[in-house]
């Protein structure tokens, strides 16, 4: 054990790792790109549809089950079927991390919405304010935080699993743990996946730290 831990941390600080076409850097940047992507794809896919079920009320049975449909979904299999229906492309990856991303924010987006008191809703009403600008004006600032936490969950599940992208012959940090799988290569598999956890914990932190900044004047509660 020892020596497979030295075997990785030299893998992990070697010069050549890092640099080149294959490299960690490389590797990196094309996670980033896979995981941004589909998590921007996704929100503006399922932003307005949980405003949309938390301002009428309609359709909550649907987004209070979709994170368990979204926990449930073989993502996977939908690459590989995605794949079988449209060739090789990189196109499975971002509809398999879309899929993933999109209950969790349209959820945390009806959630917040939700948890807006109705009695501020009614007081807005009662200076005049219509539906448009209570959702606008009223619900959507209230609501932020939760939604916020929505697309902070749905970044760092899309970046622990767009190591799929390998899958399907791309990049990626789930290179080094395909590769590392068919050669045999305990080290590049267990170098990929600290990779990927450390991506992902970077990630979580960096929009943790957003969400405090941009609502530090809210109670605790608010967050």
């Amino acid at each position: 054990m020892l020596e497979l831990l030295k075997n990785l941390a030299a893998w992990l600080t070697s010069p050549s790792q890092w640099s080149g076409p294959e490299g960690i850097a490389t590797r990196v940047l094309e996670h980033l790109e896979y995981s941004l992507l589909a998590t921007l794809a996704a929100a503006v896919i399922a932003l307005p549809v949980g405003l949309l079920i938390g301002h009428t009320g309609r359709g909550a049975f649907l987004a209070v089950n979709l994170s368990s449909f979204g926990r449930a979904l073989p993502t996977v299999g939908l690459v590989t079927l995605v794949f079988l229906a449209g060739g090789l492309s990189v196109w499975p990856v971002y509809v398999s991390l879309v899929a993933l991303a999109v209950p969790v924010i349209i959820t945390n987006t009806y959630a917040g919405m939700a948890a807006v008191d109705p009695e501020v809703k009614d007081a807005a009403k009662g200076v005049g304010l219509r539906g448009r600008q209570v959702l606008w004006q009223v619900e959507l600032p209230l609501a932020l935080p939760l939604i916020m936490t929505g697309v902070r969950l749905a970044t760092v599940q899309v970046v622990a699993t767009a190591t799929i992208a390998a899958y399907v012959s791309f990049g990626g940090l789930g290179r080094y743990v395909f590769d590392g799988l068919a050669q045999r290569d305990l080290v590049q598999v267990l170098g990929g996946a600290v990779l990927v956890a450390v991506l992902a914990v970077v990630a979580d932190l960096a929009l943790g730290g957003l969400t405090r900044l941009l609502f530090r004047g809210r109670p605790a509660a608010a967050r």
